[in-house]
């Protein structure tokens, strides 16, 4: 059998074919890990894990926050790799220097494209990837292809013709038809921004636009909602709802919050008071107040009882993301059973420098 594997190894005409067991498409592929755990979930169904290669699609309406989660994705990426750089390819042009700088992003390693059309984004994207390489550290960001038009839309526009475009879905599938590919076999990680639209109906749910071509080729597809967060009758801030539509990794219909304040921006502990109220590693001993438990006795820990605004806090978080417990439990709630291609396990060590960082 040896030798018949090595013939059609040697007889292929690709040369990253290999035995499945040794492929490194499936077994060697990347992490990038987010300091905020609530979305390492989204990505990975795991606290400790993260974004792997390919296309990941964040969508929702406008204001959001699509663009500021790839702008966390993006420093996460800079982080990983100090030559690591950003391919930023932008339509909307809502994301100036600054905007980059909020979110810590070296802009000496972000290189902006302006885009006006499909066609122009697939031709300069197809010529960007095919000549990069595997262990290139690169980062392709998309913002947005929601308002990007056609280029027959554009003609039909200048010519003064008011017709529908039909070849604006067959572009956009086209552009991820061929990009799709180079993603995985170079190992890249894409982020995409769109925006979706309300479905016309009884029950009107919200539709990622730009055709089926776009859910065929992502690996995750995030539909982003929001509620306000009040005290009193002020705004403080927004809690924003990744839902987890489509996922190679994490059960389709998972709902993880993300909270954002005008104040302090994103709080890197989102979500995770929930997960450990379900899990018993937390209770609420009466209303507004919390404390530790053992959730395998039951045992009430000796810490003192904490009001909610100090659950925001590392040292009360650390030594429950340490525990192997609860990490299991956050796995099993929201991980594909089969998604074991998540990179390397983290160590207690990492987990406390991951989220050190700001």
């Amino acid at each position: 059998m040896n030798s018949l594997i090595e013939k059609i190894k040697k007889n292929s005409t690709i040369r990253e074919t290999a035995v499945l067991s040794d492929s490194k498409f499936f077994n060697d592929k990347d992490l990038i890990q987010t300091s905020v755990p609530a979305v390492n979930v989204a990505l990975s169904g795991k606290l400790d894990g993260g974004l792997t290669p390919g296309l990941t699609v964040f969508a929702g309406p406008s204001k959001h926050f699509k663009t500021a989660f790839a702008m966390l994705l993006a420093k996460a990426f800079q982080d990983k790799y100090e030559d690591g750089v950003i391919l930023f390819y932008d339509s909307e042009f809502g994301a100036p220097q600054s905007y980059f700088e909020t979110f810590s992003i070296d802009t000496e390693r972000v290189v902006h494209v302006p885009i006006a059309d499909i066609e122009q984004l697939k031709h300069d994207v197809m010529q960007q990837l095919n000549q990069f390489e595997r262990g290139d550290n690169v980062m392709v960001i998309v913002d947005s292809v929601g308002n990007l038009a056609s280029k027959k839309e554009v003609e039909d526009a200048l010519e003064g013709k008011s017709v529908a475009d039909m070849t604006r879905a067959k572009q956009m599938k086209s552009l991820f038809r061929m990009i799709t590919p180079h993603l995985t076999i170079k190992d890249i990680p894409a982020i995409v921004v769109n925006h979706t639209y309300k479905e016309i109906g009884l029950f009107p749910k919200d539709i990622v636009s730009g055709g089926t071509g776009i859910y065929y080729s992502a690996d995750n597809i995030f539909i982003i909602g929001r509620r306000q967060q009040k005290q009193g009758t002020d705004v403080t801030g927004y809690e924003f709802i990744i839902n987890v539509e489509k996922s190679r990794f994490v059960k389709e219909k998972s709902k993880i919050p993300v909270e954002v304040s005008w104040e302090a921006g994103i709080s890197k502990w989102s979500g995770l008071l929930d997960m450990a109220l379900e899990s018993g590693h937390v209770i609420k001993p009466s209303n507004g107040w919390y404390q530790k438990q053992d959730p395998t006795t039951g045992e009430v820990l000796p810490e003192a009882k904490v009001r909610a605004k100090d659950t925001y806090k590392k040292e009360f978080w650390l030594p429950i993301l340490k525990d192997e417990n609860f990490l299991d439990y956050v796995k099993n709630k929201y991980q594909i059973g089969n998604a074991e291609i998540m990179g390397e396990e983290i160590s207690e060590t990492d987990v406390e420098e991951e989220y050190d960082k700001v």
